[in-house]
């Protein structure tokens, strides 16, 4: 191992982050992962949160690595893998048990303390807003700007800061691009108790109701809840704040929902009372807090940037995409997984015969950013093209034909190997 020390700094304590965090420091390669917000508390994790599928080559793989599968698996009952879509009439026209995917569901909150909780205290740094990175070409390190924590220099920087990455910031002037579509997410906790009807026609899996260039979606997460999004297609970028709700209760959003009919206002009656109860159970688990509704983004397909040796992306912050193909997590732990590789070879020949880390590091960093660019691209257009079927004519039976199609390939592929 290197004699050597070389300073690494990870910004962002997501997903991406904490992953390559805790697969540089399980070989003994010091790290420090700088994270804008406070350190949640136990009571902030237990609140159900949106749920992330992994998938065995990449967020699988990372899990895998970590050393960490068998804890995984304790979190993942909380929602099934089964799937079920309706029109906006509440028909049902697509329902499975979950019996063709092996991709298992974790809530994000579970993920991140799962991560967070196996490295060393102090290797988080909580509460750490970085204003700017910029380049040292005197000692060809990165300084980041913290402002009152601080500057501080280092060999390398990680950004894995998601979709308003600064470090991306420093590397590239492209932004992120509004995707056309406003998602607002909601929670009904213990929902089979309370409204065992809903429960039943959301299923305990992931559900989809759509039409008219719209979606109401359903996940369900601890707490026997459901979490809700709807997701509305609009060209103005603004939406949020023209259409009045932001900043207001989701009691006043579900009025503004189902009294326009250009929303949902024609929707069928049981999807209805499902943003109706969901809208009020927000309200009430909330009082006083403002709905959850936000434009969604992505970088263009196959953003790429010059190579810098001391600073590089993951994540969001690299290949910003819609959630659309439910690859986005996935991707960003495979580009850790694929990172730390690289970085524990440097790491481990730098300091012999006067390599230094970063000349070490520098061909293989170059490299795999030319191969992460190429890998989500792949991914970033799927999420394009399914978000055209999501919200394009005909969506549910698109959608529905669609998992019709995935199923078949599953099948043939069975039958193939049993031959």
């Amino acid at each position: 191992m290197s004699t050597s020390q070389p300073s690494i700094a990870i910004v962002g304590g997501g997903p991406a982050g904490l992953t390559i965090g805790l697969l540089l420091r399980n070989r003994g390669i010091p790290c420090t992962i700088f994270e804008l917000r406070q350190k949640p508390t136990d009571e902030e994790l237990a609140k159900p949160s949106g749920m992330l599928d992994l998938h065995e080559e990449s967020g699988l793989a990372a899990i895998r690595e970590c050393g960490l599968y068998d804890q995984f698996l304790k979190f993942t009952g909380e929602c099934s893998e089964a799937d079920k879509i309706s029109d906006r009439d509440g028909n049902i026209i697509y329902e499975d048990k979950g019996e063709m995917s092996n991709r298992p569901e974790i809530s994000r909150h579970n993920l991140i303390n799962l991560l967070a909780s196996h490295l060393p205290a102090d290797s988080i740094q909580w509460g750490h807003k970085l204003l700017s990175a910029s380049p040292q070409s005197d000692t060809k390190q990165t300084l980041l700007d913290f402002g009152t924590h601080g500057k501080h220099a280092f060999n390398l920087v990680i950004g894995a800061d998601g979709a308003w990455s600064p470090v991306r910031k420093m590397l590239t002037d492209v932004k992120p691009q509004y995707a056309n579509t406003q998602s607002i997410g909601m929670t009904i906790r213990h929902i089979t108790t309370k409204y065992a009807h809903l429960a039943e026609f959301v299923g305990d899996g992931s559900f989809s109701a759509l039409g008219n260039g719209h979606g109401v979606m359903s996940q369900r997460g601890p707490q026997d809840s459901a979490r809700i999004y709807v997701f509305l297609t609009h060209e103005d970028e603004q939406f949020h704040i023209s259409s009045g709700m932001a900043g207001q209760p989701a009691t006043f959003a579900k009025d503004r929902l189902l009294k326009d009919d250009a929303l949902l206002g024609q929707w069928g009656p049981i999807v209805r009372e499902l943003v109706t109860v969901a809208c009020d159970e927000e309200a009430a688990d909330n009082p006083g807090a403002p709905v959850e509704i936000r434009p969604l983004y992505m970088l263009p397909i196959g953003t790429s940037w010059e190579h810098n040796p001391s600073a590089t992306i993951i994540g969001d912050a690299a290949h910003l995409m819609c959630p659309w193909a439910g690859e986005g997590v996935n991707v960003a732990m495979w580009d850790s997984l694929l990172l730390s590789h690289e970085i524990i070879k440097a790491y481990e020949v730098s300091g012999k015969d006067g390599i230094s880390f970063q000349s070490a590091l520098a061909p293989a960093l170059k490299d795999f950013e030319a191969e992460m660019v190429a890998r989500a691209k792949g991914f970033s257009e799927e999420a394009v093209k399914n978000g055209k079927m999501l919200f394009g004519e005909d969506a549910a039976k698109a959608f529905a034909g669609f998992f019709l199609r995935m199923q078949e390939y599953v099948k043939n592929a069975q039958r193939e190997t049993i031959v």
